[in-house]
């Protein structure tokens, strides 16, 4: 977008001249306060303030709270039950124990599970269970009767399931996604150090462009007054005059389009390093203090896409995304195994109570005596472990004819193929836009140098054509040309000039070396200390 602001700002202040919507001597009046720039400050205001960073900054964090989430399914989860029952049973049989039984249950239980455990797939849970029953049942061996009981259960995967299942795949995937939001977020930082430093000279440009619109204006009505006093003095015709006010009057209008050329590249630059139409920069103008130097480096093309296949963001993301497709094929090719599931439980129960004494040993029979007892009667008998429970299974489980993990296996094994075709082709990419990026750099230096000859030659032209026409040899036409001459060559080396900057950015760029080379500090944004 700022590209195109910057192209398009000529042809758009002449529209707006055109429409009368642009008055720059009115707004010239009114001129808001100015603020001196550098370029490292630019540079600084963008990293701490552009938009875009901001919001680029989040997407890490919000992906360390997904990050959170998973993990919390290995978290262990704590159970409760309290709770109070009656029940009155039906005289269904001569063995309910009465016309009317009532069975009031009080239970007072706890456990602790885990759904997954972070190693092996495994899963687990130990349960405590407590009651008290009061019954009004004849036949009761305790009254009240109090029952506890322990178990522990433990399931683990032995091959599907074993190395990687859903939730440990879907984590290591969300971990190379929170390293890809940081490549990115170092994408974005290179991205806006490029653009501020792009808008920055392009607003250089428009400033200097206008002081030669100036210049060169003061050229013209320097003309315009003394060819008056020539005709003043009867040296010259009348009509050479009027040619001078009429190339005067085309500069003037050329400063114009200048002028409102540079304030559409400010308020591109503004974009950038401010954080909102609230940031007191947005209403100051913009003096941009740095001037480009011209010191040519040859640069190191082999040594240079080194150094983008090492740090380019997309390069990175790319061999994430390969460490991506990995991670979901190791976990598809453990789907394709069967499931073998090793499964171990263990437990333990008491009983304790107020116990009845009966005479004989018949159904019914009478209660002679009664031994009193309590919970401490159920614990005691958890702690002898008087009455076991255990069991150890294997459980196997295997599609016949094939699985849809075989498909989406043999699925995943293109898709990882297709990833590396893709990380050669980016390679292939960035070695051309290195080497692109150089040559230009060469050829923005020969740019320089032609055009530095050309403005000196018009400089001297400009200089032997006054001379002549003070003395009779020349027209008043060839000093105009002479001017316009020097106008356009002034503008073409300072045009070089910047290009040039422009070309060591974005020979930076493709490489993303600004960011080492300024001391960007990637957690913080801004420079190190």
């Amino acid at each position: 977008m700022d590209t195109r602001i910057r192209r398009g700002a000529p042809r758009v202040a002449r529209v707006w001249l055109a429409a009368g919507l642009l008055t720059l001597p009115a707004a010239a009046a009114a001129q808001p306060a100015e603020v001196a720039l550098t370029l490292d400050q630019a540079v600084q205001r963008a990293l701490e303030r552009n938009l875009d960073v901001r919001v680029e900054r989040l997407a890490p964090q919000a992906i360390d709270f997904t990050l959170a989430s998973i993990r919390a399914l290995y978290h262990p989860t704590l159970t409760s039950t309290f709770g109070q029952r009656s029940q009155v049973n039906l005289p269904t049989t001569q063995l309910n124990g009465g016309q009317r039984v009532t069975n009031d249950t009080l239970t007072y239980n706890a456990g602790v599970e885990q759904q997954l455990v972070p190693w092996g797939g495994g899963r687990f849970s130990v349960s405590w269970t407590n009651a008290r029953l009061d019954t009004s049942n004849i036949f009761a061996n305790f009254n009240p009767s109090y029952t506890a009981s322990t178990a522990a259960v433990f399931t683990q995967p032995l091959l599907r399931g074993f190395r990687s299942d859903s939730t440990r795949q879907q984590l290591r995937i969300t971990r190379i996604n929170r390293d890809i939001s940081e490549t990115q977020l170092r994408g974005t930082l290179a991205g806006t150090l490029a653009s501020v430093r792009h808008a920055y000279w392009d607003l250089v440009f428009a400033s200097q462009a206008v002081e030669v619109a100036r210049g060169s204006l003061e050229l013209a009505e320097k003309l315009v007054e003394d060819n008056q006093v020539r005709v003043e003095a009867g040296a010259m015709a009348p009509i050479d005059v009027v040619e001078a006010q009429a190339e005067a009057a085309a500069r003037r209008q050329a400063l114009t389009q200048a002028e409102a050329s540079a304030l559409i590249l400010e308020l591109a630059l503004k974009r950038i390093i401010v954080e909102g139409t609230s940031d007191p920069l947005w209403h100051a103008r913009l003096v941009a203090v740095d001037r480009p130097m011209f010191r040519p480096e040859p640069p190191d093309v082999q040594g240079a896409i080194a150094a983008a296949l090492e740090r380019r963001t997309d390069v990175d993301e790319a061999r994430r995304q390969l460490q991506s497709a990995d991670v979901t094929l190791a976990y598809l090719h453990g789907q394709r195994l069967p499931a073998l599931d090793a499964a171990a439980s263990y437990g333990l129960q008491g009983l304790g109570g107020t116990q009845f004494i009966r005479e004989g040993s018949g159904l019914g029979s009478v209660i002679v005596d009664t031994i009193p007892g309590g919970y401490g009667n159920a614990l005691s008998a958890i702690r002898r472990a008087a009455y076991p429970t255990w069991n150890v299974s294997l459980n196997l489980s295997y599609p016949l004819f094939g699985s849809a993990a075989d498909a989406q296996h043999a699925r995943a094994q293109v898709q990882r193929r297709q990833a590396l075709e893709r990380i050669k082709a980016l390679e292939l990419q960035v070695a051309t836009e290195v080497t692109t990026a150089a040559l230009q750099m060469q050829s923005s230096v020969r740019q320089i140098e032609t055009a530095t000859a050309a403005r000196s030659l018009a400089e001297r032209r400009l200089d032997a054509e006054e001379s002549k026409f003070e003395v009779g040899l020349s027209t008043n036409f060839f000093v105009v040309q002479a001017q316009r001459d020097l106008q356009d060559a002034r503008n073409s080396e300072l045009r070089a000039l910047i290009d040039y900057q422009k070309a060591l950015v974005d020979f930076e760029r493709v490489q993303e070396t600004s960011l080492q080379r300024s001391g960007i500090d990637l957690a913080a944004g801004n420079q190190a200390p």
